[in-house]
């Protein structure tokens, strides 16, 4: 069984600390609910969300009562020559293909049909900085090209040399064991926790936190899953958000398309979390840990305690906490015989990436508060004609100003509106021009959208009483820095 590292610098609270008596009504809390395994890419957004439900303090009696339905494993069961331990804790999270508790008709709605391969449909390692201010997310594509440690077949039970194969494949042959054993080989980087959630209860999960939003510029369409979303923003039930991080064939991306969908949709759920109030709310907190906690197989030392003083020392954790990143890929479409074609990592970026997580570095480049949000379409190509909707002098030629500094293409020719009433900002635009009107609203918070058909390519901004200020923004990169990271407040909604 693994052990935290530990470290004199560490700042986290002590484990397994004297609990305060709970008050008498914690007596009456309600039964534990019926053991569910369910699974998927969410399994791992269900997994970061316990540590965030944690965080609110609400309960020990709570948690401890729900500790009896996590499955347990035991995946470091006579591990030997493991990495040395860094700083911070390493939770790697896996979700496999289970689909036996799904009903005949949501398989059917959800196009989650056919036999599931018993493996790992997606393999993440969620590094929590030692002072438990970061959380880094590090996903590792499922047809990553691995050389797997010498192991015994759980199944025929035939000893095995160690021999290539896709990542995913680890599971099927050796279980939890060999595939934090081979993740470990390929990153040096040791695994303090293991994490396990299959696709059933992942549904069921955001139903219960009440949906979860998801913003995006194009539409998104996968005749496989059936997702069918235009351009825009959207409240994602559970089947529907099964369907978005599932989705493999909406562009030509597949699976590192998907990953990033995973990671968007991960930030969303933090987001909704950490701003809903639901963690201030035990009857809701109580229902979500729940619905976690019942999607889980975890390691034998991951339990109440551990998952409550993580909670504590990560109650000012946000979407601004997290960062998200996949493993650095030098070459696709690697052809192995008898493995068919796989993704092989940079070794160079890879060693640089999982060297940052054993030293508990941020990956992603250091931005200040103010950092700018991510739109569709940059500043610099969008032409903008400001109006002054009031009656307030020189609002105009303010609201003008403060667009281009921040890089819009303005006509620096500010007008008065025809209409000199208006309540709330307005952006014009047409209809062929709307993911820079998206771009534009971003930047000038609480506006409002409106469609002006044969308004051409020059969008018109109308200023209202209600003009504050004009917030930076920046083109989608998927680049950010060396390691192509995001932050989770980065690719939230605006």
């Amino acid at each position: 069984m693994p052990t935290p590292p530990r470290s004199p610098r560490s700042t986290a609270a002590p484990r397994r600390r004297p609990q305060p008596a709970a008050p008498r009504r914690a007596a009456r809390r309600p039964a534990p609910p019926a053991r569910r395994r369910p699974r998927w890419a969410m399994r791992a957004v269900t997994t970061l969300s316990v540590v965030v439900l944690a965080s609110a303090g609400i309960g020990h009696a709570v948690m401890t009562s729900l500790d009896a339905d996590i499955a347990r494993v035991d995946p470091f069961k006579d591990m030997k020559n493991r990495p040395e331990a860094g700083h911070g804790m390493n939770v790697l999270l896996v979700g496999t293909d289970g689909r036996e508790k799904i009903s005949k008709e949501e398989r059917r709605k959800y196009r989650l049909g056919g036999a599931p391969c018993h493996c790992t449909d997606t393999i993440m390692i969620v590094h929590i900085s030692e002072d438990r201010e970061r959380a880094s997310v590090v996903s590792l594509p499922r047809d990553s090209y691995a050389v797997t440690p010498a192991h015994v077949d759980r199944v025929s039970g035939k000893q095995h040399h160690g021999h290539p194969l896709k990542l995913n494949a680890a599971y099927a042959e050796g279980g939890p064991q060999l595939t934090v054993r081979t993740v470990e080989s390929m990153t040096k980087v040791k695994i303090d926790h293991y994490l396990e959630v299959d696709f059933t209860s992942f549904m069921k999960t955001v139903d219960v936190v009440g949906g979860v939003q998801i913003c995006t510029a194009d539409p998104l369409k996968d005749s496989y899953t059936g997702l069918n979303l235009p351009a825009g923003r959207h409240t994602l039930a559970g089947g529907q958000a099964l369907q978005f991080v599932r989705a493999r064939h909406v562009d030509g991306a597949s699976d590192l398309g998907r990953m990033k969908r995973q990671q968007r949709f991960m930030a969303a759920l933090v987001e909704r979390l950490t701003s809903s109030g639901i963690l201030l709310n035990p009857m809701k907190f109580r229902d979500v840990t729940r619905a976690v906690l019942g999607s889980v197989r975890a390691d034998k030392g991951f339990g109440t305690d551990e998952m409550l003083d993580l909670g504590r020392a990560m109650r000012n954790f946000s979407p601004s906490s997290s960062e998200f990143t996949t493993v650095p890929i030098g070459r696709m479409g690697f052809a192995v015989k008898g493995v068919g074609s796989t993704l092989k990592w940079d070794p160079v970026k890879s060693e640089r990436l999982f060297q940052a997580l054993r030293k508990d570095q941020p990956l992603s480049v250091h931005r200040t508060h103010g950092a700018a949000r991510v739109v569709p379409v940059a500043p610099q190509q969008i032409r903008v004609q400001v109006e002054n909707g009031t009656r307030t002098p020189g609002l105009g030629r303010r609201v003008d100003a403060a667009l281009a500094s921040t890089g819009f293409r303005t006509t620096h020719a500010p007008v008065n509106s025809a209409t000199r009433d208006v309540k709330r900002t307005v952006v014009a635009y047409d209809p062929r021009w709307d993911r820079s009107a998206r771009s534009l609203a971003t930047a000038l918070p609480g506006s409002e959208l409106r469609v002006v058909k044969g308004l051409g390519a020059t969008l018109k901004v109308i200023a209202g009483p209600d003009f504050e200020r004009v917030r930076k923004v920046r083109a989608e990169d998927p680049g950010q820095g060396e390691f192509g990271v995001v932050r989770g407040d980065e690719v939230a909604c605006s």
